[in-house]
């Protein structure tokens, strides 16, 4: 659907009262979807998203490999200078909604692979550019802003999370200059 129209979808409510918010709220960087490849989420996420494959040693260490850091335009060639960000963080996700889940829909949250972007290996300088903020206070390069907005909403709609005031003042600014964005998107279980 256009960006435009998934937009309406997400409910607009002022951001809740960050107490009690911790990342530790949100379990993440669990066995992954393998459990048994010795894997964690965030290296899951990393090997999915290699442009050129790392080797694999012990305990899912990893060395050489080539990944492609949306945020900022660039080639990244070692897994440590990843991070994987929340493409909406932990903070946010607690201020529009995930404060009144159970810690098991936090873990899911937290680790979600079902997704495409929901998890996405970016460099470590532009995920703490990022930090917890949402489009109002911080977006990527301009190469990257329509499908950085697409992937945002659809984030929100597939957790049901809602968006402030001023959050969605610049996802509609965003999708103005994205007429032709669309968004995909499916509930998450």
């Amino acid at each position: 659907m256009p960006l435009f129209q998934a937009l309406t979808w997400i409910e607009e409510a002022p951001e809740g009262p960050r107490d009690g918010y911790s990342r530790t709220q949100f379990k993440h960087w669990n066995k992954g979807l393998n459990p048994t490849d010795g894997c964690d989420t965030r290296k899951e996420v990393i090997l999915a998203e290699a442009l050129e494959n790392p080797a694999i040693g012990a305990q899912c260490a990893l060395t050489g490999g080539r990944w492609w850091s949306e945020y900022d335009q660039v080639w990244i060639t070692a897994a440590s200078s990843l991070d994987v960000d929340h493409m909406v963080p932990l903070a946010e996700a607690w201020d529009s909604g995930a404060a009144a889940w159970s810690a098991a829909r936090r873990e899911a949250y937290a680790n979600d692979q079902g997704a495409p972007n929901s998890l996405i290996a970016v460099s470590g300088s532009s995920n703490r550019s990022k930090a917890d903020r949402d489009p109002a206070d911080w977006l990527p390069v301009p190469a990257d802003r329509c499908k950085y907005a697409a992937d945002w909403v659809a984030d929100k709609l597939r957790w049901s999370l809602t968006a402030d005031a001023a959050e969605r003042d610049a996802l509609t600014h965003l999708a103005e200059a994205c007429p032709a964005t669309t968004v995909t998107f499916e509930q998450a279980p």
